[in-house]
């Protein structure tokens, strides 16, 4: 990343009591660093998506169960677990801008391998490696880029993470229904092709700075110094920062009051994303069981996925106007009651199915905007990727388990009951938020993660 000049940031002046960081202007580098640490969740949708889409060309061709299907479709998944979990606290320990680039460089191997495999067990490792790059992309990413947000635009700058992950599922089925019609190898080219955005993300990334929050935990004061001038002027100081902490140990994110943020976070987080993986990674079948596939089953997952898009563009003004707390608990009901609509009434006409569909995309917006903002904002700088690396572990444990099930319930259960499962699950989501949800709205991160 190149260097930002003074000339670019906002003139704050400490002498007002004003932070330089937490109260700066968007500037160039602000909206560069956006752009590149949200390129790790668009990677995850199109990573998502694409072995949603490449089964139902795998699936008959390798003779697949429902249980190879679940399995493969669920093993990236798995890999998030291991990465988001080992590797936030590794970034606690040894710094965010180490693994900024490395994860990535990993993403575009394992991604290019995909293309090379003979039979399900080989693309069953590669999709779990895979998962675990990407996993570890989500506690460095956005460990980072919270500790550069202002404390104005930290929920935008944080909320694009999510608007990216929904762009990158929709490319996923528009990028797939073009490869798959190259013929009856095309799910080899729709495998490798997330590694042509993450080679570039790794050359975009490089020459980005280390967060002077992290630095000063680790007493590399005058690190911090040299980052805060680089990025916010001559002017800045490590001195608003506060005084340096210690390291923490992986244990702290379990402890005291940072052990109930931890559980609020990971049930919140694996409510909204269980029945958001299920849906998205079998799109195509779902939407086929209710009447709404055949030709145009790519075209309405897509159209699932878009709207998915402007529900997160709708809520996102919100978490500054009416809060993080508001927007988390109605839109998570909201959310929750198409989900049970279609799982009482299956037979629903497909207009009407499809209307309940887009109200729930819309709807679940609210919550995912806030998956990697609360984390972030709710622990301090030494245990912040530790704890987003924790609720990325929780969440995608539940987003395995809905993934591998799903294929399953649809053979043994049939659609209803396989909507209406969701549906519980997003309401056990509504009443953990109304019950733990705190609001961190306008505070700084030293005032919002403070126990």
């Amino acid at each position: 990343m190149p260097p930002v000049s003074a000339s670019s940031t906002a003139d704050v002046s400490q002498s007002s009591g004003r932070s330089l960081l937490e109260d700066s202007a968007l500037t160039s580098f602000h909206r560069r660093l956006t752009v590149y640490s949200a390129g790790g969740p668009f990677l995850d949708g199109l990573i998502l998506g694409v072995i949603g889409v490449a089964l139902t060309q795998i699936g008959p061709r390798w003779h697949l169960s429902g249980l190879w299907e679940g399995l493969l479709a669920a093993a990236a998944l798995c890999g998030l677990l291991i990465g988001g979990t080992v590797f936030g606290y590794v970034t606690d320990r040894f710094g965010r801008h180490i693994m900024y680039t490395i994860d990535l460089a990993a993403i575009v191997v394992f991604s290019v391998a995909q293309a090379f495999v003979n039979g399900p067990e080989q693309l069953l490792v590669l999709r779990f490696l895979i998962g675990v790059a990407v996993g570890a992309d989500y506690p460095i990413a956005t460990s980072l880029l919270a500790e550069f947000s202002p404390r104005k635009h930290r929920g935008a700058m944080l909320g694009l993470l999510t608007v990216m992950w929904s762009v990158g599922s929709a490319a996923a089925y528009l990028i797939g229904d073009l490869l798959l019609r190259l013929g009856p190898d095309g799910w080899r080219w729709l495998l490798a092709c997330p590694a042509v955005p993450a080679a570039i993300l790794v050359l975009l990334r490089f020459g980005t700075p280390e967060s002077p929050r992290w630095l000063l935990s680790q007493g590399r004061v005058e690190e911090a110094e040299a980052v805060m001038r680089k990025v916010f002027g001559p002017g800045a100081s490590v001195a608003e920062l506060g005084a340096p902490a210690k390291p923490a140990r992986f244990s702290a994110v379990f402890r005291g009051a940072y052990g109930k943020r931890t559980a609020f976070v990971s049930i919140f987080w694996a409510c909204s994303v269980m029945p958001i993986y299920a849906i998205y990674a079998f799109g195509p079948q779902l939407l086929t069981a209710m009447g709404l596939g055949g030709n145009s089953g790519t075209l309405g997952s897509v159209a699932i996925s878009l709207v998915f898009l402007i529900g997160c563009l709708v809520f996102m003004p919100l978490l500054n106007r009416a809060g993080r707390r508001p927007v988390l608990v109605w839109t998570f009901a909201a959310s929750t009651v198409p989900l049970l609509v279609l799982g009482f009434f299956p037979s629903l006409p497909a207009v009407v199915a499809g209307l309940l569909f887009a109200a729930y995309a819309i709807a679940i917006g609210g919550p995912t905007l806030l998956q990697w903002i609360y984390p972030n904002e709710l622990f301090p700088t030494e245990i912040r990727a530790t704890a987003v690396g924790v609720g990325t572990g929780f969440s995608r444990i539940a987003a395995a388990v809905g993934t591998f099930l799903t294929p399953l319930a649809l053979g043994h259960w049939g659609v209803g009951a396989t909507l209406l499962l969701a549906g519980v699950v997003s309401a056990v989501g509504t009443v953990v938020s109304i019950a733990m949800a705190p609001e961190t709205r306008g505070a700084s991160l030293e005032a919002s993660s403070a126990a």
